[in-house]
């Protein structure tokens, strides 16, 4: 902790030299032919002698435009608009006599005369630090290409991401995921299936928002990651075909977008497949009974082979009834399956703890095989009204979201040795998950600096889900087990209100400060299974202040819940390794965050940027899978022996201690940019006491222009092990290289991609230790991968541009997220 207190001192004293601009340059934008005002053009502006843009921001309806906090010095501005010339204005000065500059009308000239087919390259930045949250724009990240979201969110900073597709935000799991700012019950199912069954191709960006206001659900103590799906608001026909092929995995996807007038559709297919890959493993078990007189060690050998599969379709409608009245509309389909098979040597050997003496040696051949997936189809119904006043706004939001998931296994053991009869089972899972949410947001500007909004907001959950298992008998037929057969209902309502001011305060502090009340009710109809109804206050503020218009700080606090979903809940054993059985927790408790967060952003002339950004958790009934060993275990009238039971379980609680750091610099035609996250967990059980552990992230990522269209790309990504509350989570090192040429006036591309073409696999070595047990394992997991990507994008394209807010560009304040 000390280190970081060092740190953060050293930031903020360095950052208290620079001087706070105080200038102001507003204008406006006409068009030379009509004389009309000219909305949504981009303003940039450059300091004297400098080739590239410090801040920017686009007109308003009225065509108007401000730059607030600028520095003194002498500015020229760029004024740019699809299909318009481009304009500049020279020349413009501030300083203690010109504190404020209005400049004469601009004029801009149409140059749609000179326009057939257009095609649109916007330069966006690869990451964009907002006020609220951090966007990582995926579309130029060659290394991804060909991949699935796990491999775009590598690359996103403060996020992190294991070999087997498990997901951290700032050191934490608990994270709220959506998709275009909207739930999705396919990842209540599998979350780490679901990111991968979404092609790279099909991401436009990712928010990273670590500290969300009162106006986003209170879910998710690690913060909010929201994935943006491409679409176009741009008039006209267009839309883009991807196609992949590879040694691991199969991508194609295709978009298709159409806007006349004020009316919009867009539709998409996409899909993936991972090919078959076989993981080797070798666990070393050693476990004593409760007098510590007997131990057991179990050696298990084998190999697993895995497949997965998904896919997405959807449409999406946008109707603009009148300049202030829109409706939107959509409708999407998600799917994804696994299947997994595997043969695995098993010898337990039982000894004599005193002179290891064996009595018992038993050798077996289990055979095993599991399937899981989901269907899930999502629906929205969205009314936005906006008025006279600048920032009045209603929104109303309907969204329903149902999965039918499905899970099962099979596995059998014969037994090589002591002449044993063959042991078996099997068991299916079918289940349903639904969420429906109705959301009504209002924002009330009271002056130009001060913004009030309130909204409420009701989800209704419901799962239920069925087990059937059958035995094998001794005439080598399975037969029925009623008494692991059962069902199990759970349904969950959560009502919200919030309340939220957005301020501005002696033209010094930014800020956005608000409280959220939910009040949660659950019912399960599971044996023993009570969970009483809560509510929980949630408070959020953030604090920013700009030192120009180059730097700013910020401070953040926000009080946040995890409530367990759908495989935290289900009660299903999963006895595909009688000696590893997994099982969900009907009766886990919420988990409570209080989260701290300071961050200090630069950006530079010519590009570059800077982060560095302290963070302090702290959680309560913190939701964790623990590890039970049992020398024999009941399950519902069957016995199983020497068994490591993995559940979830509020642990205790969890502190949390991290330092982020993010940069980027361009030189000439190389480009480069790292992510370094430093940080310390501590974990506290009753039973078990504190355990602590470091943990170290970093990566590069470097990219090249060579010319004639043709670019190059190298990411590596380094995860140190790190101590957690039973032993050891394994490190990683991966790294990846690609390659593509655009052609055809940039409509067209070619891509090679390689992911550790020198080494076949990555070698994941853990231990887990307790009371009376300790366990080595090692899995050596494919990775090598070689690939080939296509891309075409396709339309004409007509003007004029629809309005893309951006809340970087606001100067008045923060100001909320679009989706709830």
């Amino acid at each position: 902790m000390r280190f970081f207190l060092i740190i953060g001192f050293f930031i903020s004293t360095s950052i208290g030299v620079f001087a706070q601009g105080n200038g102001k340059i507003s204008g406006k934008i006409i068009d030379a032919q009509t004389k009309e005002p000219v909305d949504y053009a981009t303003i940039s502006i450059f300091k004297a002698g400098v080739a590239s843009p410090f801040n920017g921001t686009i007109t308003d309806s009225k065509g108007a435009f401000t730059l607030k906090n600028i520095p003194d010095g002498e500015y020229s501005l760029r004024i740019d608009f699809v299909g318009y010339k481009p304009s500049t204005v020279d020349h413009i000065v501030i300083n203690s006599s010109a504190v404020t500059v209005v400049v004469p009308t601009i004029v801009l000239a149409p140059a749609s005369n000179e326009l057939n087919t257009v095609n649109v390259v916007a330069k966006t930045p690869i990451v964009e630090n907002k006020i609220d949250k951090l966007v990582y724009n995926a579309a130029n990240d060659l290394t991804a290409q060909g991949g699935v979201a796990l491999d775009v969110l590598k690359k996103v900073p403060m996020v992190n991401v294991d070999i087997d597709g498990n997901v951290e935000l700032q050191g934490d799991a608990n994270i709220r995921f959506l998709i275009n700012g909207k739930p999705s019950s396919i990842f209540g199912a599998s979350l780490a299936d679901a990111l991968q069954s979404i092609p790279a191709s099909q991401i436009k960006s990712i928010e990273v928002i670590t500290s969300p206001g009162a106006k986003y659900d209170a879910s998710g103590t690690g913060g909010i990651i929201n994935i943006i799906l491409k679409d176009s608001k741009v008039q006209g026909f267009n839309g883009s075909v991807n196609v992949s092929a590879g040694t691991r995995l199969d991508n194609g996807s295709v978009n298709l977008n159409v806007r006349k007038g004020n009316f919009g559709v867009n539709a998409f297919f996409s899909g993936n497949k991972q090919l078959n890959a076989t993981t080797a493993s070798n666990t070393d078990r050693l476990s004593y009974n409760n007098t510590r007189d007997t131990l057991t060690h179990l050696l298990q050998n084998g190999n697993s082979g895995f497949v997965r599969s998904g896919h997405q379709s959807g449409i999406n409608f946008n109707w603009s009834i009148t300049p202030k009245d829109e409706l939107t509309a959509g409708i999407s389909f998600n799917h994804f399956n696994n299947h997994t098979n595997g043969l695995t040597t098993q010898e337990q050997q039982r000894m004599l703890a005193a002179g290891n003496n064996i009595f018992s040696d038993i050798i077996n051949l289990r055979s095993s095989e599991t399937k899981s997936g989901s269907d899930a189809v999502d629906m929205s119904l969205g009314y936005k009204k906006t008025f006279k006043a600048k920032d009045q706004e209603l929104d109303v939001l309907f969204t329903t979201s149902s999965s039918n998931n499905t899970s099962n296994y099979s596995q059998r053991q014969d037994y090589l040795t002591g002449g044993y009869p063959s042991s078996g089972s099997m068991a299916n899972n079918p289940g349903k998950n639904k969420e429906t949410d109705i959301t009504i947001d209002y924002a009330q500007p009271i002056s130009e600096n001060f913004l009030i909004e309130t909204g409420a907001k009701g989800v209704f959950e419901d799962l239920n889900t069925n087990v059937t298992t059958d035995t094998l008998l001794a005439n080598q037929t399975y037969g029925r087990n009623s008494n692991q057969t059962y069902g199990f209902n759970y349904s969950r309502k959560v009502f919200a209100y919030y309340l939220s001011a957005s301020f501005s305060l002696f033209k010094f502090i930014d800020g956005k400060a608000g409280l959220r009340d939910e009040y949660t009710t659950t019912t399960a109809d599971f044996p023993g299974t009570h969970i009483p109804a809560y509510n929980t206050i949630a408070p959020s503020f953030t604090l920013q202040h700009k030192f120009d218009a180059t730097q700013s700080i910020k401070f953040s606090f926000t009080y946040r819940i995890e409530r367990p979903d759908y495989g935290d809940l289900n009660p299903f054993y999963n006895i595909s390794d009688p000696h590893n059985i997994s099982t969900g927790n009907p009766n886990l408790r919420p988990e409570i965050g209080h989260n701290y967060e300071i961050g200090y952003n630069k950006s530079f002339d010519g590009g570059g940027n800077i982060y560095a950004g302290l963070t302090y958790r702290y959680n309560t009934d913190d939701m964790q899978t623990f590890t039970t060993f049992a020398q024999v275990l009941n399950i519902n009238g069957t016995n199983y022996s020497n068994v490591f039971l993995n559940q979830r379980y509020n642990i205790g609680s969890q502190l949390s201690e991290g330092l982020n750091m993010y940069g980027s610099l361009p030189i000439g035609k190389l480009s480069l940019r790292t992510n370094i996250q430093l940080g310390e967990r501590s974990n506290t059980n009753p039973t078990i006491g504190t355990v602590k552990g470091f943990a170290a992230r970093a990566n590069l990522n470097a990219t090249y222009q060579f010319g004639h269209n043709l670019t190059a790309e190298a990411f590596g990504n380094y995860n140190s092990s790190q101590k957690n509350l039973q032993g050891v989570r394994p490190s990683t090192f991966t790294y990846n290289l690609a390659v593509r040429k655009q052609f055809l006036n940039k409509k067209a591309s070619i891509g090679l991609t390689a992911a550790n073409p020198f080494n076949e696999f990555v070698n994941q070595r853990s231990t887990t230790v307790g009371a009376n047990f300790n366990q080595s394992s090692l899995r050596a997991v494919p990775y090598r991968t070689f690939g080939i990507s296509i891309s075409y994008k396709f339309g004409k394209l007509e003007f004029k541009k629809e309005k893309e807010k951006d809340d970087n560009n606001n100067n008045n304040g923060l100001q909320a997220p679009p989706e709830n």
